[in-house]
Formats: C-alpha cells, structure tokens, sequence
C-alpha cells in the first residue's frame, strides 16, 4: 500500500512538470544566465575564471534550485490536493519523499547535467567536469530534501520566499563547501574521497530526516 501511494504521487508529479514546461525550463534559464554573465561582470581570463569556476557554479546551482523551492507545496495547498493527501490512509513520509524526488528531478537532474558545458565557459579544467556533476549530482539531492523542510514551514505565509531563503541556506552551507570543494580537489589532481564521503553521509541523513520533518511541518501549516 505504502509503495502504491508513493508512485501515484510520483507520476501524478511528473506528468505535471511535463505539462507545465516553463517552470520546468526556469532554473535551467536561471543557471545559464548567471554563468554566462560572470565572465563580462568579472573577468575575461581563463586562468582566473578557472579559479573561481567550481564555486560559482555551486553558487548558481543552489541559487536556482532554491528558486523553484516555494512551488513544491503551494499548488496543491492552494487548490485543497495537498489536505487530501495527509488524510489518505498511507504514511505522509513517503508522500512528501514522491514529492521531493520529483523536484530534484526536474531541477537538480537537469543543473547536474548541464553543469559540464558551463564549467567549459568558465574555463574549468576537464578534470573537474565528472566531479563536479557527481557533486551536483547529490548534492542537489540534499538541496531538495533540506529545501522541502522550508517550504512546508512557510506554506501558509505571503511572501514566503524570503523567509524560505532565510531558513534554509544556513543548512545549504555544508552542502555548498563540500561540493565545491570535491571539485577544487579533483583540479588539483587530489583524492576527493574524504568528501565525497561526507556528501554521500549527508544525502543519508538527509533522506532519514527531512521526509519526517517536512511531513511535520506540513500538519503544522494546515491544521495549526
């Protein structure tokens, strides 16, 4: 039954991002924008461009994904789906993991993917592309988990993306450290073991916790 519920909400989801395309193509847009104005908004040179690159593309990565953070809940909230779902005879962690998946999918998955022909416009070494999508990769997994704890907490309020951004990026930071610097490592032709590792402990974690709490979160919003 729990896994029934689970892929309902899963494809319900996904055949929603399909259907509405244009918020699917925003972070996308986002990303590409913002890297391609850092080389005429900082430097034109390769070498210092390289320096800066694996930071500014977690940067930019975390920046878009937060973006599209406010519509993981708002929809259903707003048209009386999301109730329906907490009152249905299955768990509501597994609900609000569908869910979660789904975002990274549409917005992770694809920054993850894209994130190599980017490095290439800021001149980042190729041995930097393969870990730096692996980064991306889980990290913006962790992004989404953490992210949907802030969207729950801040489903009921007006002007709720500040706020959001206000809660949830301090959780970003470890993410955004370990990330970036999995990537300066492998530049520098060094092992990126240790944080890997550390990134890997956090999606568990991430994957422990935050369905929980966002599940928490969301009976708080709605029901007081």
């Amino acid at each position: 039954m729990n896994n029934i519920g689970f892929l309902a909400i899963l494809r319900r989801d996904l055949l929603l991002a399909v259907r509405y395309r244009g918020d699917l193509a925003n972070p996308l847009i986002f990303f590409f924008i913002v890297i391609a104005l850092i080389p005429l908004g900082l430097t034109p040179d390769s070498k210092e461009l390289s320096e800066i690159a694996p930071g500014m593309l977690w940067i930019t990565a975390l920046l878009a994904s937060l973006l599209s953070l406010d519509g993981l809940f708002k929809d259903d909230f707003a048209d009386g789906t999301l109730e329906q779902i907490i009152i249905l005879p299955q768990p509501l962690y597994f609900m609000v993991l569908a869910k979660t998946i789904v975002h990274w999918v549409v917005t992770g998955l694809p920054l993850s993917l894209l994130a190599p022909v980017l490095g290439l416009m800021l001149s980042l070494p190729e041995t930097g592309y393969l870990p730096l999508m692996l980064s991306l990769l889980i990290g913006t997994a962790i992004l989404s988990l953490i992210g949907s704890v802030g969207a729950a907490l801040t489903l009921p309020l007006n002007k709720e993306g500040i706020l959001l951004s206000l809660i949830v990026i301090p959780f970003y930071m470890p993410v955004l450290i370990f990330g970036s610097n999995m990537v300066v490592l492998a530049v520098d032709g060094l092992s990126i073991a240790s944080p890997l590792a550390i990134m890997g402990a956090l999606l568990a974690l991430s994957l422990l916790i935050s369905p929980y709490v966002t599940s928490c979160a969301l009976r708080l919003s709605i029901y007081g």
